[in-house]
């Protein structure tokens, strides 16, 4: 899995392409971990996402969760394979996806 970061003053935009599984879940963990601190807004790019995995999920729950009392993370670009993961796990609900 590539990812590619572009910050501005207090928004971070983290584009992915790959695959998000228990390989790959790790360095998407380390690399939001070292920039959540000064970050108002968070918006994760799936357009190249091919697969996300239990894992993956487990990130982006925790990552919600920090984000939620900053002020905010988004899913764009989100293609159908993973946003059917989304619908089965209940994870639509959970996330705020553009």
């Amino acid at each position: 899995m590539d990812i590619n970061k572009n910050r501005t003053e207090a928004e971070l935009t983290v584009v992915l392409t790959g695959r998000l599984d228990t390989t790959t879940a790790p360095q998407l963990e380390q690399a939001l971990k070292d920039e959540l601190d000064n970050l108002d807004s968070l918006i994760l790019d799936f357009e190249k996402l091919d697969y996300i995995s239990s894992a993956g999920l487990r990130v982006l729950l925790a990552t919600q969760k920090v984000m939620g009392k900053k002020g905010g993370m988004v899913i764009r670009n989100v293609n159908d394979t993973v946003i059917e993961i989304f619908e089965v796990t209940g994870f639509i609900d959970i996330l705020t996806i553009e």
